[in-house]
């Protein structure tokens, strides 16, 4: 959906965040956005993680 959106379309949001937003809030929505996906793909390197050594040890304890 979002791969459609193309260059006009994304100015096109971006003036009306700027609009509903006003120009002092978009950075910090901007920065709590940023913050959000860093600690998402933190939490989900994790899982895998995770998940990567649980499988290392059920090969382990089948040899």
């Amino acid at each position: 959906m979002l791969s459609n959106i193309g260059i006009p379309g994304l100015i096109i949001v971006l003036v009306l965040a700027l609009i509903i937003f006003g120009p002092k809030k978009l950075p910090e929505i901007g920065r709590a956005m940023g913050q959000s996906l860093k600690e998402f793909k933190r939490s989900t390197k994790g899982l895998i993680d995770d998940n990567d050594e649980r499988d290392l040890e059920k090969e382990i304890k089948e040899t």
